[in-house]
């Protein structure tokens, strides 16, 4: 196996801050230029707030790392205008299949239903999704500086004050706000003294991405028990450019240098495959921790990402997590530069339960898929054993139950529901995609608050400066996704989650729910 060259890149560029007499002020200054940090630099620059954006490399590609990006995340992408490339070159797919030895106990549809624009999920190593998110970010002006590394870091009330590094010495540099998406090994966590809450798992998994030639189905594949992996889980996925990910459970106690030598694991890739036609592409071995911030605003320090809450890698919770902490972070930080500093607060409420529920998830997947006590072996297997058998049993087993958006029932920012709804999302919820017209409803969603209605021949609830989509009787799967009825509407956050919902809207409803999600603030 070759030593693996950087998929991109970049050159270092002294920058005009680096020569000021006095640290240059930036409304948002963003440590770590991998895909939060870069979803949260374009959602900035999309809103007008330029920031600046510093990464310690200068390069793009060491290994595929993450790999599968949720419908949620690609909805994301497709409002910063990035998601067009990445589907053109990902891998989509909806279909998963889960097998026991060599026999296969049931498959799964992530996406059962008409009428989205985005598929389920696309496989797509993180070096393209990077650089495909670079060129965004380069296109808009996006101020980003490589081989810039911040060594120091002191937080006061009215911002925090940077010591950046570069090959042509330090300078320092203030941020109104400075957003740590620095990851796992975060610096600025390691500055600030903060610790993590939650556990390290021992087990061991190890990666393989594999060139070949195949003619499997674009499907995720998982088994238990395979008879070719000595009784331990395995998995298979599909990449773009005949590349597949492989990954095999080791044991707690495997030398992982020694696991990951080309000599030991081609052997195992062969007794898998059956045939020795391929190539190893990228190998690493891991172990994963379920753990998060206690808080992740730190004054004006905030956290987002892998820095802020790490998961296993089961059900692919990590970088869309992050994706989804920028998407819920961007329109707060441009409303607290603007007067609404109360939002920052529902930052750290809203994502600190999604990192409770992906954790959660993340961890009951881990102790089903490699089971550390006598009880929970004997639960996974009954469990499978009862899958076999009946369809009711397939629901217990769990191989990752794959990333889905959270919905923050206790959001401060959401108006409870005054009367009972059958059906649609309720305050707090991601909206569905549904078609709209010609398109979409996701693509007719701006950047900032929205009113849904059903027009059906009223005109109530407008709101001066505030966007209204209207339904028309002909959008009837949209109408039925969002119980919509004559008289009804969806006040629909920036980040297009539920803020509010009317049986019968009224502009003073309206006015009611704007002002508390937008803590006054109209953007």
């Amino acid at each position: 196996m070759k030593a693996a060259e950087p998929f991109a890149r970049f050159a270092y560029q002294r920058h005009a801050d680096q020569t000021r007499a006095s640290p240059a002020t930036h409304p948002v200054v963003i440590i770590g230029a991998g895909p939060v940090g870069l979803t949260l630099a374009i959602d900035l620059k999309l809103r007008g707030i330029d920031c600046v954006l510093l990464d310690d490399q200068d390069r793009i590609g060491e290994g595929s790392r993450a790999i599968c990006f949720a419908k949620r995340t690609l909805e994301i992408w497709d409002r910063l205008g990035c998601a067009a490339p990445m589907l053109e070159k990902g891998i989509c797919w909806n279909i998963g299949k889960v097998f026991q030895h060599e026999e296969l106990l049931y498959g799964f549809d992530l996406l059962p239903e008409p009428g989205h624009k985005m598929p389920a999920f696309i496989n797509l190593q993180q070096y393209y999704a990077e650089k495909f998110l670079v060129d965004r970010a380069q296109a808009l002006g996006v101020d980003l500086r490589w081989l810039n590394r911040v060594m120091g870091l002191h937080s006061g009330e009215q911002g925090a004050r940077i010591t950046v590094e570069t090959p042509d010495g330090p300078y320092l540099l203030d941020g109104r706000f400075v957003i740590a998406c620095d990851g796992a090994r975060s610096p600025i966590r390691t500055m600030l003294g903060l610790e993590f809450m939650g556990e390290q798992f021992e087990d061991q998994f190890l990666i393989a991405d594999v060139r070949m030639t195949a003619d499997f189905p674009v499907e995720r594949w998982f088994w238990f028990d395979p008879p070719f992996h000595g009784g331990q889980s395995c998995l298979l996925h599909k990449q773009p450019n005949d590349i597949w990910r492989i990954d095999l459970q080791l044991s707690p106690d495997a030398d992982a240098e020694y696991e990951k030598r080309p000599e030991v694991v081609r052997p195992r890739i062969e007794r898998m495959l059956g045939h020795r036609d391929f190539e190893l592409e990228w190998i690493s071995v891991y172990r994963f921790q379920c753990r998060r911030l206690q808080s992740f605003v730190h004054g004006p320090v905030i956290f987002a990402g892998d820095a802020a809450h790490q998961v296993s890698p089961f059900g692919a919770r990590g970088a869309n997590s992050g994706v989804q902490d920028a998407d819920n972070l961007g329109w707060k930080l441009a409303a607290a530069l603007q007067g609404g500093a109360g939002l920052i607060a529902s930052y750290d409420q809203e994502r600190s339960a999604a990192a409770d529920e992906n954790i959660l998830n993340s961890t009951r997947a881990t102790d089903f898929i490699a089971p550390r006590r006598r009880a929970e072996l004997r639960f996974r297997n009954a469990a499978l054993a009862l899958a076999r058998q009946t369809a009711f049993g397939k629901r217990f087993v769990n191989s990752g139950r794959l990333s889905t958006p959270t919905t923050y029932q206790n959001s401060p920012l959401s108006t409870p529901d005054e009367a009972p709804w059958a059906g649609g999302p309720p305050p707090g919820a991601p909206i569905p995609d549904a078609p709209l017209g010609e398109g979409y409803l996701s693509e007719k969603l701006g950047h900032g608050f929205t009113l849904l209605r059903w027009r059906n021949g009223s005109n109530a609830g407008g709101v001066d400066g505030l966007p209204i989509i209207d339904a028309q009787d002909s959008d009837r799967m949209l109408i039925e996704r969002f119980a919509l009825a004559p008289g009804a509407a969806y006040l629909i956050r920036p980040d297009r989650h539920v803020a509010a919902r009317f049986r019968d809207v009224t502009r003073a409803a309206v006015e009611a729910a704007l002002n508390k999600a937008s803590a006054g603030w109209r953007g």
